[in-house]
């Protein structure tokens, strides 16, 4: 017999069906599911359902001028120093930084929060009790750049598209969305498989809405430069692949008033630079070919910014902190080649390398030492695992080295003489532990071939870190050797697993979820395209990941990515480099900005304002 609870849910059905003309499934959505304005991993929202702006932002700002970088952030298939596409959302093909302006999304992110959602294109959202499907009820006003309604179609036809056919890592962290389905034109409804990741349905509502008829008569997959249509607050504007591409604001854009909106998108011109060389990228900062640079080569910001535009005013430096973890950086090494089977191996080049010294000699000891892939976090693992870390990690006693449970693994510290010979010798008896003795004055692996290591490398900064590094590692008999590609090629070989070691740096968020198996897991291992770059597959390091995925409270997320963060330390998979929690920038004085960054984001170009006096000013004194 069914329950008192169903009989009422039944009439209540009835009655909304009979009352608002809605078909029993739209009305059984609405019974049981009240609407929300937000969503975060939690539940909890700063902002209420009647907010009007976001805190960190000016509601008044002035709209108009130019924004001109050279990028610092990129998604998916995105290419820091050239590109050939204006598909950003699939594998092939180097895209144009910047192609997020363009498109709209379900919710927005408010980004003094450590992972809430705001609706956008959606006015609201309606949670099943169960969690496993998420009904979005779209805005009316919602419009393609051609003047075209959104709808729920194109929405469900985005998501189906995206998870069959976009950039792999988005297949992978949809790989627990099941379906999404049009209710009506206004009203799309997103299902999850059970034990669904936690923070699926908030990447769901942040991935961009693409027109069902546009593509209707082109491939979504393919590489191209035809301008894709558009919802967002900017279209893209005038470009020439590798050198430039400007993106124009939609003066008429339908989402500017919306509180999500409102005191942001505030410049005409978004446009982005590309440079191979990054002293280059800098003597055109120099020059204003740009009007904004973060700075992230020492070297350059501790000597060279000295130029007249800094001494009369011009150009002005900040420094601003950067409250987000700083994730990793470093040297991974691709362990799915054999010669970077053995754990004591890869410590011996973690060994080898002495960061004393080249912070000092090349970077005027601006950073500090990287030690976890949550560096810069609570979620990062300091002394010996207590109370209900140790509790998780008691499971897989056994499974994991003993060193997991003692201190988490820090790499040793130098002399900084460059050629630290007690760090030296701990590096060959390392080798010689793992059997791989020195013969003839090569360092040979125990079917006697001698070890040789390639470092990848596409742009040239990189090159002086690289140079001490590859002298100690021949003193230890290895032959390294540097080899550099373009852009092009190296995103090629990375993403077909044709490399020795190269560098890569990450970071998650203060919520960190299904993002984690893109970077850890054994499944994305094997991923062309993936994020895995060192090729971690351990299933013991799958399990902590499902565990962080699955956490309740914020409590037991930062002591499941503790216990993580140990094991993955103790594998040895990178050698880690460097971090700073600061943004250097650099800017020629024609903005204004908020008195307030937000917590967890740099704030530009998105709250930053064009200020005419300024710029006034500024070409007078030129």
């Amino acid at each position: 017999m069914p329950s008192r609870r169903d009989v009422l849910i039944t009439s209540a059905v009835a009655a909304v069906a009979a009352a608002a003309g809605l078909p029993p499934r739209r009305a059984r959505a609405a019974v049981e599911a009240p609407e929300t304005h937000g969503l975060s991993a939690f539940g909890d929202l700063k902002y209420p359902a009647d907010f009007r702006h976001f805190d960190y932002v000016n509601p008044n700002a002035p709209k108009g001028g130019t924004f001109s970088l050279v990028g610092s952030t990129r998604q998916f298939n995105q290419n820091f120093l050239t590109f050939n596409s204006l598909n950003s959302w699939i594998l092939r093909g180097d895209a144009a930084l910047g192609m997020e302006w363009t498109m709209a999304s379900l919710m927005v992110r408010a980004t003094d929060e450590p992972d809430a959602l705001y609706g956008l294109v959606a006015r609201a959202v309606r949670v099943a009790p169960d969690g496993l499907a998420y009904t979005f009820v779209l805005r009316p006003q919602a419009r393609f750049h051609d003047g075209t309604p959104i709808t729920a179609a194109d929405v469900a036809w985005s998501l189906t598209t995206l998870k069959a056919k976009g950039h792999p890592i988005i297949g992978q962290l949809l790989r627990d969305m099941i379906a999404a389905e049009a209710e009506a034109d206004d009203l799309v409804t997103v299902r999850f498989a059970p034990g669904r990741a936690r923070d699926v349905p908030l990447f769901v509502a942040s991935l961009p809405i693409f027109s069902r008829t546009y593509y209707a008569t082109r491939a979504f997959d393919e590489t191209t430069l035809d301008v894709p249509l558009g919802s967002g607050p900017y279209r893209v504007g005038r470009f020439e692949p590798g050198r430039y591409i400007a993106y124009e604001r939609v003066s008429d854009w339908w989402g500017a008033a919306l509180p999500v909106s409102v005191g942001q998108h505030n410049f005409d011109t978004l446009r982005y630079e590309f440079y191979r060389d990054r002293d280059v990228a800098f003597e055109g900062f120099t020059g204003k070919s740009y009007l904004f640079r973060e700075e992230f080569t020492s070297r350059i910001w501790a000597t060279r910014y000295d130029f007249p535009a800094i001494r009369d005013g011009r150009v002005k430096q900040v420094v601003l902190p950067d409250d987000t973890p700083s994730g990793a950086q470093g040297w991974f090494l691709n362990v799915r080649r054999d010669k970077f089977k053995n754990p004591k191996l890869r410590e011996a080049l973690i060994v080898a390398f002495d960061f004393e010294w080249t912070n000092k000699s090349l970077m005027y000891g601006s950073y500090q030492r990287t030690h976890s892939v949550f560096q810069n976090s609570d979620m990062m693992a300091t002394g010996k695992p207590e109370g209900d870390e140790l509790a998780l990690l008691e499971r897989f006693r056994g499974k994991v080295p003993d060193e997991v449970f003692a201190e988490p693994f820090v790499p040793p510290v130098s002399d900084g003489s460059g050629q630290d010979r007690a760090l030296l010798r701990r590096a060959s008896q390392l080798l010689v532990e793992a059997g791989y003795p020195v013969k003839n004055g090569k360092r040979v692996d125990p079917s006697g071939t001698p070890v040789t290591i390639e470092f990848l490398l596409d742009e040239p900064a990189f090159q002086p870190h690289h140079m001490l590094y590859i002298k100690n590692l021949g003193l230890l008999g290895i032959d390294a050797t540097l080899r550099m590609v373009d852009p092009v090629q190296f995103r090629a070989r990375v993403d077909a697993f044709d490399f020795d070691v190269t560098i890569q740096r990450f970071s998650f968020s203060t919520t960190p979820g299904d993002a984690l198996r893109s970077y850890f897991s054994s499944q994305s291992a094997a991923i062309k395209g993936t994020q895995n770059l060192a090729g971690i597959a351990d299933p013991v390091i799958d399990q902590l990941i499902e565990a962080i995925i699955a956490a309740n409270t914020r409590a037991d997320l930062v002591i499941a990515a503790r216990a993580l963060d140990r094991v993955i330390r103790a594998g040895r998979y990178w050698v880690p480099q460097w971090y700073k929690a600061s943004h250097w920038l650099a800017f020629w004085d024609v903005f204004d900005r908020p008195p307030t960054k937000p917590r967890y984001a740099r704030g530009t170009p998105e709250t930053w304002w064009h200020d005419a006096a300024k710029a006034a000013k500024t070409e007078g004194k030129g």
